[in-house]
């Protein structure tokens, strides 16, 4: 039987786990950059079809990277609204590449369980940020999950009326 640290590190090993980690890299990277994330997504994908040595992006990284940039002014102003004596511009860029992702997953990946969109946040910040970042994460999505169910609600309400009109 394996143990909690088997466990541990083969939940790291997860595909959806280094597809965040990539979107979290791509939306660092292009906030350096000051280019659109989806512009970078883009190029990567070309890169990895003429190139042989660069890694494909997985289709998830994709959604999250495409959802993020598409949903950008929404993701952050939320976030910004959770901020306690703290303004987005002021946290660690991937503090808030992390932040946008788990907060993009909270709104609109119908399944992935919040809990598990809180949790691999926490784990990206222990991997990639500060000793600070998981806890002060955790705490911002903690509040976020509180809203979530009303966003994804409004959300769907949204598209089936986008549809009917279509239908009309």
């Amino acid at each position: 039987m394996a143990d909690q640290s088997d466990k541990k590190s083969f939940k790291k090993l997860g595909a959806r786990h280094k597809a965040r980690r990539r979107a979290v890299d791509l939306l660092f990277e292009a906030e350096a950059r000051d280019i659109d994330p989806a512009d970078l997504l883009s190029e990567r994908v070309s890169l990895a079809v003429r190139e042989e040595s660069v890694a494909p992006v997985n289709p998830y990284t994709r959604v999250l990277v495409e959802g993020v940039a598409d949903d950008l002014d929404r993701v952050d102003g939320t976030i910004e609204s959770y901020l306690q004596d703290w303004t987005l511009g002021r946290l660690p860029a991937v503090d808030r590449a992390i932040l946008r992702v788990a907060v993009w997953e909270l709104f609109h990946a119908n399944d992935v369980p919040p809990v598990v969109a809180v949790d691999e946040a926490v784990e990206l910040a222990k991997e990639l940020s500060t000793d600070d970042s998981p806890s002060f994460i955790n705490g911002v999505l903690g509040q976020v999950v509180q809203v979530a169910p009303q966003v994804r609600a409004a959300a769907a309400a949204t598209r089936s009326t986008v549809v009917r009109d279509d239908e009309k």
